[in-house]
């Protein structure tokens, strides 16, 4: 019995594809159990692919709060914050809350939820970000946000690119 975690390929087989074995072409399963006798017939290697679900793109509106800061600190930690986080939109600040909006890319809305829910703790400290807290979290997906801004009741643009006042 092989002890590991589920779905985890044997150990050495690195990124190797699943095989399975066929009966062959030439295999009658009927004419076997009636003769009664073992042999097999030369087996065929067929190769299973992996299903692999396609990732999205999800439009990220990230609101956090907390203790008023002075407004100098937290523009350096959201601007630092869009030089860690390359995909960072936009964010507007005041000086006890914040929004953040950018892109994820996911396979599905939790994993994109997921990812969103850790960036402002991931980078508290190595972008100096204040001690607030998640007070709000929208995920939709792309084709959600690109019909409520056409039809004129999506999210107003928060400012142009980049890192702004409220």
């Amino acid at each position: 019995m092989r002890r590991a975690r589920p779905g985890a390929p044997p150990r050495g087989t690195g990124g190797r594809a699943l095989t399975s074995v066929g009966a062959g072409s030439g295999f009658d399963r009927s004419r076997t159990t009636e003769r009664g006798d073992d042999r097999t017939t030369r087996p065929e290697q067929t190769v299973v692919k992996e299903e692999r679900t396609p990732s999205k793109l999800w439009h990220i509106t990230l609101s956090v709060s907390g203790a008023a800061t002075p407004l100098s600190e937290i523009r350096r930690g959201l601007e630092q914050l869009a030089h860690d986080h390359p995909f960072l939109l936009t964010s507007r600040y005041a000086n006890d809350h914040a929004e953040i909006r950018y892109w994820e890319e996911a396979r599905d809305l939790h994993d994109a939820a997921a990812v969103a829910l850790r960036l402002w703790g991931e980078h508290r400290s190595t972008a100096r970000l204040p001690p607030w807290e998640i007070v709000g979290l929208e995920v939709i997906d792309r084709e959600t946000y690109h019909q409520r801004v056409a039809e004129g009741y999506g999210p107003p643009p928060a400012a142009p690119i980049g890192v702004h006042p409220y």
